[in-house]
C-alpha cells in the first residue's frame, strides 16, 4: 500500500509535468475505465486484432492466439493520420510482421489492409472470414485498452449474429500514457472514442450505450480544456 502511494504520486507528477492537471488526470482516468470493458477471454472461432497506432494491441492479439483461445487471427487496418508515419506500409502489415515475430505462424493469419475506420475493421474483417470459410457465432476483438466499448458497440451493431468479447493487454492509464509517449494524444483520442459512443447510434453506425452523468461532464471538461484532437468535424 505503500509503494502505491509512492506509484501514484509519482504517475500524478508525471502527468503535471507533461501540462496535465490532478482534476484533469481524474477525469481522464473516469473516461478510461469506462471505455474498458475487459470481457473474460474465452474460446473463439476467431480473433480481430483491430488496428491503431499501438504495436501492443498485435502483441496481445499473439498472446491471445499463443494461448489457444482462436485458430485464426485477422489483422485489420490501413492508415489514419495518427499512423501513418509509425507504420507507413499500413497498420495490418505492420501488425503482421510484429505477430510472426512472436510466434503466429503465417497459416493463421488473415490480412485485412484497406480499413481506414472501426466501421469498416468490423465489416471488413466479418468479409475476410467469410470469404476464408470461418465461421464464427464469436469473436475476440483486440483493441486499444479504451477502445473495448466503442469496439464491442460496432461490433454489435454491423455483426449483430455474432457475440463480440473485447481484450486489451493489462495495463493501467498511467503506464500506458508513458509506453504512448504523449498524455496529450492518449486524451484526445479517450474523448474522441467517447463522443463517438454518444453520436455514432444515430447515425446507425453502433448500438446505444449506456454513459454515467459523471462521465459525461468528465468529457465536456477535458473538451473545454482542448483535449478535442480527436473530436468530430462537426464539433
Amino acid at each position: 500500500m505503500y509503494a502505491g502511494g509512492y506509484r501514484r504520486r509519482e504517475h500524478r507528477v508525471e502527468a503535471q509535468a507533461a501540462g496535465i492537471t490532478a482534476a484533469q488526470w481524474r477525469d481522464a482516468q473516469l473516461i478510461w475505465d469506462y471505455h474498458r470493458l475487459d470481457h473474460e477471454p474465452r474460446p473463439c472461432p476467431a480473433g480481430i486484432a483491430l488496428g491503431s497506432n499501438d504495436l501492443g494491441v498485435a502483441t496481445h492479439a499473439a498472446r491471445l492466439y499463443l494461448q489457444g483461445l482462436f485458430p485464426v487471427l485477422v489483422l485489420t487496418g490501413a492508415n489514419s493520420p495518427t499512423t501513418l508515419a509509425r507504420f507507413p506500409r499500413g497498420e495490418a502489415t505492420h501488425y503482421r510482421e510484429h505477430v510472426l515475430d512472436l510466434g503466429v505462424p503465417e497459416q493463421a493469419i488473415l490480412v485485412e489492409p484497406a480499413a481506414t475506420n472501426t466501421g469498416q475493421n468490423i465489416g471488413r474483417s466479418r468479409a475476410v472470414l467469410r470469404d476464408a470459410g470461418v465461421q464464427a457465432d464469436s469473436v475476440l476483438l483486440v483493441s486499444k485498452p479504451y477502445m473495448q466499448r466503442r469496439a464491442y458497440a460496432t461490433c454489435r451493431r454491423l455483426w449483430p449474429d455474432v457475440t463480440p468479447i473485447c481484450a486489451s493487454e493489462s495495463v493501467d492509464l498511467a503506464d500506458y500514457v508513458q509506453r504512448m509517449g504523449s498524455a496529450q494524444l492518449v486524451i484526445d483520442h479517450m474523448v474522441g472514442d467517447l463522443q463517438r459512443i454518444v453520436a455514432y447510434p444515430e447515425k446507425g453506425f453502433a448500438i446505444a450505450q449506456p454513459v454515467p452523468a459523471s462521465v459525461l461532464a468528465a468529457c465536456q471538461r477535458l473538451a473545454a480544456a482542448g483535449f478535442t484532437r480527436r473530436l468530430l468535424p462537426s464539433s
